[in-house]
């Protein structure tokens, strides 16, 4: 079952810092709505506090996080370790969504390299974190961060990328509105 935690811990903060890639995973409160987990790379997660994170959320096809958030709050936030040690991390806690423009912006988007498909940012308070063996994980080796959500970006520009979230992430596939909406 793993060990239980009030709070990220220093060691923990260490772990989630040397890791590439992380998972969201959210849900509805409808019994018939999709649970989403969406794999999350770049130099895009933050460990503000011992009880709170947040990531940069890049444009995407949906913006499913985003509305299950805003209707229920609910988040949890994995990292694997792939190389070193065995080790599962995961982050329980409640979300929101910050936008340019809202007051929390200028606070958090300096501690990002913010990217033209910059869509807003996730902020998670955090109330337990487990950790546990991850004796299945197989080992991945590194190789570096893919260039096409850039590059889609840059052709789509500014005005194209506006229109996109606009048609793509207002809505979650169960019909939700997101925090764009």
């Amino acid at each position: 079952m793993g060990k239980f935690f009030d709070a990220i811990l220093g060691t923990h903060k260490a772990f989630i810092e040397k890791q590439k890639i992380f998972f969201t995973a959210s849900a509805p409160l409808s019994a018939d709505g999709h649970v989403n987990v969406s794999p999350k790379g770049i130099d895009s997660f933050r460990v503000l506090t011992p009880n709170r994170v947040a990531y940069m959320d890049i444009v995407g096809s949906g913006n499913e996080t985003s509305a299950h958030i805003l209707e229920n709050g609910r988040i949890t936030i994995m990292f694997c370790a792939f190389d070193g040690p065995p080790n599962i991390m995961r982050l329980y806690g409640k979300g929101y969504t910050v936008l340019p423009g809202d007051e929390e912006w200028p606070q958090l988007a300096p501690l990002f390299e913010l990217q033209l498909a910059t869509r807003q940012i996730i902020v998670a308070d955090i109330d337990k974190v487990q950790t546990s063996c991850g004796f299945s994980v197989p080992y991945y080796e590194y190789s570096g961060e893919r260039d096409q959500a850039q590059k889609w970006a840059e052709h789509k520009g500014a005005d194209g990328l506006e229109l996109y979230k606009q048609e793509k992430n207002r809505i979650s596939l169960d019909g939700l509105p997101t925090a764009l909406y």
